[in-house]
């Protein structure tokens, strides 16, 4: 007789042909609750920030350039006079003593080839690494000779800027250095917010995200990219998600880099006031089983003797004066699940306003009775 939008669950459960009915109180999770107070407030954690630990956050000095296939250099050998190996005497007037060799690509086994001194293995070597094995197999056939190495077009010693940034790309490195930041504005800078926005950095085998005013805020990780880097900028806005007695349901982006609780609130048009029960707030998340000890929840009889994260259920009272308070440090993280529970005489509204509109009002139903 009462209102529905389905079937019933005793209907359910009565047609089924089989069923797995649980009549415990949960659905098999344990999970701790933990009021948030000005105690716990400070031993919540956070949304993890990743480092470049693994790839040498602390080292201040740029990578060096080194030679690889696909390069193109050009050799330059310099004598100290006329008549040696590479000048003739009849050299003539000329600006200097010196010969430069024609271009030539680094080929795909990393080597070169320089006339007298023969193949010359580039790949993995600096040029000044590359200047100097020439000069030695150069030194007793031309007069006191110095070698020049200059690279002409830069294949090798690359990086690769893609995903939400204004000019994708390949870019080179140079030998003093590119830093992540100087990498990103290369490549046109952010085409969107800093806010909500990532920066991805795949070197070899290893991968490490970070936000992207983590490395502004910090120089320390602006790190130098080292060849063959690859800079992926991505906007992913972190969100959190909000059911039961608030203005509005349903998953909200965070659009900034950081929510507070009172924010969370706001977003959902706040507590409804003939519903809602303010001293359940109820934010939904798994916390650090290491964070939880030092709130002094004992684990000692609970399944979670080998968790590193425990699904927790964090209670923020709205009915108590300072709450706005402690809810404007209270940092919401990506993926928490607002819900705000009804007040206990919503039920009891509920069944009344059930009851007077099959019956009519109370004082309607006085009459009929009287009349009968």
């Amino acid at each position: 007789m009462l209102p529905g939008s389905g079937p019933r669950e005793r209907s359910i459960h009565f047609n089924a042909a089989a069923s797995s009915k649980n009549e415990a109180a949960t659905l098999g999770y344990e999970y701790v609750v933990v009021d948030v107070t000005r105690g716990t407030l400070p031993l919540l954690s956070s949304d993890p920030v990743g480092e470049f630990r693994t790839f040498g956050a602390t080292a201040q000095s740029a990578p060096s350039i080194r030679l690889g296939p696909g390069d193109v250099i050009r050799v330059t050998v310099f004598e100290s006079q006329t008549g040696g190996l590479f000048l003739p005497d009849d050299a003539g007037a000329r600006p200097g003593n010196f010969v430069q060799l024609p271009q030539q690509r680094i080929d795909q086994d990393g080597r070169i080839t320089v006339p007298f001194a023969g193949v010359i293995q580039a790949a993995g070597q600096t040029p000044a690494a590359v200047e100097q094995t020439i000069r030695e197999r150069l030194q007793d056939r031309a007069i006191e000779p110095e070698i020049s190495v200059e690279i002409v077009e830069q294949n090798f010693s690359r990086v690769s800027v893609v995903g939400a940034v204004g000019s994708p790309g390949v870019y080179p490195l140079r030998e003093g250095g590119v830093r992540i930041l100087e990498a990103i504005a290369t490549a046109g800078s952010l085409s969107g917010p800093a806010s909500g926005t990532f920066v991805e950095l795949q070197r070899g085998n290893q991968s490490v995200k970070v936000s992207y005013r983590a490395i502004t805020e910090n120089p320390r990780e602006n790190i130098f990219l080292a060849p063959g880097d690859v800079v992926e900028v991505i906007e992913e806005d972190k969100q959190f998600f909000a059911f039961g007695a608030t203005g509005l349901v349903g998953n909200f982006n965070f659009g900034a880099e950081e929510v507070t609780l009172n924010e969370a609130v706001a977003r959902v048009a706040s507590l409804q006031d003939n519903q809602a029960d303010p001293r359940q707030v109820l934010i939904y998340r798994k916390e650090s089983r290491h964070a939880l000890e030092h709130m002094g929840v004992d684990f000692s009889e609970s399944e979670f003797q080998d968790h590193k994260e425990i699904p927790t259920i964090l209670r923020a009272n709205y009915r108590s004066p300072d709450i706005f308070f402690l809810a404007s440090e209270f940092q919401m993280r990506d993926g928490d699940v607002i819900f705000v529970t009804n007040a206990a005489a919503i039920e009891f509204q509920r069944f009344f306003n059930n009851a007077t509109s099959l019956t009519g009002s109370p004082l309607q139903v006085r009459d009929n009775v009287e009349s009968y």
